[in-house]
């Protein structure tokens, strides 16, 4: 192997258990299915974000049709908001 593959390679090989750790468990519920239970919750206006962190949760930020910013952040396999 050339020597100039050598470091691309190994950097792919050390980045991979961090990019295993950036997705949903396998069971999780549908991020649509979160998102149809936020707008039966609360009124919104548009949702601005929504973004998987890498402690295990989703973030998401929207805005109310009162014009108020709220940001949640919601366990993918139970859909509830966490405190």
């Amino acid at each position: 192997m050339k020597l100039r593959y050598i470091f691309p390679v190994a950097l792919l090989l050390s980045a991979a258990p961090a990019l295993a750790d950036r997705t949903p468990p396998a069971k999780a519920l549908p991020l649509s299915a979160i998102v149809a239970a936020l707008e039966t919750e609360y009124e919104i206006h548009f949702i601005d974000e929504i973004e998987w962190d890498d402690d295990g949760y989703w973030e998401v930020e929207f805005f109310t049709q009162d014009g108020n910013r709220v940001e949640l952040k919601i366990d993918p396999v139970t859909g509830a908001v966490q405190r």
